[in-house]
């Protein structure tokens, strides 16, 4: 613009904002937000968290409804559905859940009065508690879940129970990498979810630490004994090959010079057959004549013998 009789903005009319960094209240305010809306609302039906509440191995909570009806084919009338549960599982799941087996279910305590009616939150939700310290169980809570068992406690309750590794809940049992982060935030927690994700693949478990589809089973104990097994199995192999390979050849006879001997007569015998086969093959034997070259060579003589024979008419 310009030239024309008006007016030219300069960049302090355009910009009136300068561009800055968030504060940390705000990057605060915005992480809090995000969180509770994690622990609120389902991802994959976008709706609120209801019972049956399940987690995958990243520490997600999902309706238990929507995650049965992601898993059911599509509707072939509509076509859409199929490209919507790509775009979940790319998005969403991130290939997290594949089966029932990849998610359990999260079982909360519900907070109660003393009449022992449940208390509901302003929004109407469910308001969960830890069955220990009576804590509640939300955003910033740092909860977790057992498995395969899926009772949830605050982190500190766990940590406070010491080493008997057994549920609070229902005494079963658990390892310590069975300690599931819900909604986790820090880079610790998610770094040790991804290396049990790791390590339960590599030995054909799922999330729920039932045996991935497709795995072959293995019975009890065969892991122990496996390296012995393929120990023993090796230095008896050259054996057995060997005493295979002795029998064959000597056809049950104990001299070693006498076994030798009969090996080389029947490799004879072989090759004689093999020739008196090729003597007495039809199909060589069409290739060749039987006539005598002295009367001449004539039409039903093979192709291989027979000439060009020039017409009479040509002769003249």
């Amino acid at each position: 613009m310009g030239n024309d009789g008006g007016s030219i903005p300069t960049r302090r009319e355009l910009v009136k904002e300068a561009a800055r960094n968030p504060t940390t209240t705000e990057i605060k305010a915005a992480q809090q937000e995000q969180e509770s809306h994690r622990w609120s609302t389902c991802p994959l039906s976008n709706k609120p968290l209801s019972r049956p509440i399940v987690s995958d191995c990243n520490g997600k909570l999902y309706n238990k409804d929507a995650v049965l009806e992601y898993l059911l084919p599509a509707d072939d009338e509509d076509p859409n559905a199929a490209v919507r549960k790509v775009e979940q599982s790319e998005n969403v799941l991130r290939g997290s859940i594949k089966s029932l087996r990849d998610v359990v279910e999260v079982k909360f305590e519900t907070d109660k009065d003393d009449a022992g009616k449940e208390r509901k939150a302003e929004d109407g939700r469910e308001i969960w508690v830890c069955p220990i310290t009576r804590e509640p169980l939300g955003p910033g809570s740092k909860a977790v879940y057992l498995v395969p068992c899926g009772h949830a406690f605050r982190g500190t309750a766990i940590k406070e129970a010491g080493g008997d590794r057994m549920c609070l809940e229902c005494n079963t049992a658990y390892e310590t990498r069975d300690i599931i982060s819900i909604i986790p935030t820090s880079e610790e927690d998610i770094t040790k979810l991804d290396e049990r994700n790791k390590t339960l693949h590599a030995s054909g478990l799922t999330h729920s630490l039932k045996k991935a589809p497709g795995g072959k089973k293995r019975k009890k104990g065969a892991d122990a004994a496996n390296g012995s097994d393929e120990k023993a199995s090796d230095s008896s192999g050259s054996k057995e090959k060997k005493k295979r390979t002795e029998a064959k050849s000597s056809d049950g006879i104990k001299n070693s010079a006498t076994a030798s001997l009969t090996a080389k007569v029947l490799a004879e015998q072989e090759e004689k057959n093999k020739r008196r086969k090729m003597e007495n093959n039809d199909n060589l034997n069409s290739l060749f004549s039987n006539k005598d070259p002295a009367k001449g060579l004539n039409k039903n003589t093979d192709f291989m013998n027979r000439g060009f024979e020039i017409p009479a008419q040509a002769r003249r």
